[in-house]
């Protein structure tokens, strides 16, 4: 259970990419889960340079209690966040929107508006060209104001 912490861009443009243990399926006991959430519930909230939160979600199921659970989550305590769809290239279109469509649909029950939400395929680079823009522009507006 480690954060891994990632300087990119080094000079005056460098900004760090957190990356958290993942909250869900951890292979672990209840126990060991309960210290893992803990852990991310504090680095979320207690975090004073956290600009944006990206929750990464496997495109190819059906809306997970936990995932949803967790967005609420982060709603409720007003932490920024995008949500990014991943293994997109591992599913059908088809399967593919009506995955997408089933979480916009259980997201909005509670939600006016839905965060920025990104479909990517790591092994076909697909969506990852927006994402980076999308951070870029994050980041020039923090370093304009």
């Amino acid at each position: 259970m480690l954060i891994n912490h990632f300087i990119v861009n080094e000079g005056a443009d460098a900004w760090h990419l957190v990356d958290l243990p993942g909250y869900g399926f951890a292979q672990t006991g209840q126990k060991q889960r309960d210290k893992l959430r803990v852990m991310i519930d504090r680095y979320c909230l207690l975090r004073q340079q956290l600009v944006n939160l990206f929750v990464l979600v496997d495109c190819r199921h059906e809306p997970q209690k936990i995932d949803l659970e967790f967005m609420e989550w982060l709603g409720e305590n007003e932490v920024p966040f995008s949500i990014v769809f991943t293994k997109s290239d591992k599913v059908g279109k088809g399967r593919l929107s009506e995955n997408l469509d089933n979480y916009k649909r259980a997201l909005l029950e509670t939600w006016e508006e839905l965060p920025t939400i990104f479909v990517t395929s790591a092994e076909k680079k697909e969506g990852t060209e927006e994402l980076v823009e999308y951070i870029e522009s994050i980041n020039n507006e923090i370093r304009h104001t």
